[in-house]
């Protein structure tokens, strides 16, 4: 095993050496190790539930605090309102989860696992997006502001910066 993981370091430095820019293939290869384990996590979940990465993520999330918004749930996901919100109505139309108008708020709707939901979670690992949050936010303050700087610089420079950022392999409706 820690062949297979020398090899793995020394692979960026080659390519490096060839293109004289050690940090593209360091950060490239990030970028793929992050892209690789979503995809295989999506097919996991596709195949043990017949959920994408990102709905079980959203299930995952929305099963930390029943009752949350489609603003609390995007805020918790990391992700904006109307991203989240197709993946839930996905959810909705599975009935995994529900909605309702809260007794307190009539403009408010709560959003809940459904018992059918519940089922899937117990049965359900860790996401993939779960380990990067937390990944993130174990860096100091200083670091994670470097890296979204950075991805941000990135993504302009590459003239991607207006791309929508909706959840990993999740597509939104046409």
């Amino acid at each position: 095993m820690q062949a297979k993981s020398a090899r793995r370091t020394a692979k960026p430095a080659a390519r490096a050496a060839v293109d004289g820019d050690p940090y593209a293939a360091r950060a490239m290869d990030s970028l793929r190790r992050i892209v690789h384990s979503l995809r295989v996590a999506t097919r996991a979940s596709e195949r043990s539930f017949g959920l994408s990465a990102a709905q079980h993520f959203v299930l995952r999330q929305l099963a930390l605090e029943p009752g949350q918004s489609l603003i609390d749930l995007a805020r918790r996901t990391r992700t904006t309102q109307s991203s989240v919100s197709e993946v839930v109505s996905r959810l909705v139309k599975r009935e995994l989860v529900s909605r309702r108008t809260s007794d307190t708020d009539r403009r408010r709707t709560e959003l809940s696992l459904t018992p059918a939901g519940d089922a899937v979670l117990r049965r359900s690992p860790e996401t993939v997006q779960e380990k990067l949050v937390a990944g993130f936010a174990a860096l100091g303050e200083t670091e994670r502001r470097r890296i979204a700087d950075g991805l941000e610089a990135w993504l302009a420079a590459s003239s991607l910066g207006d791309v929508e950022p909706i959840l990993f392999f999740e597509e939104p409706d046409a």
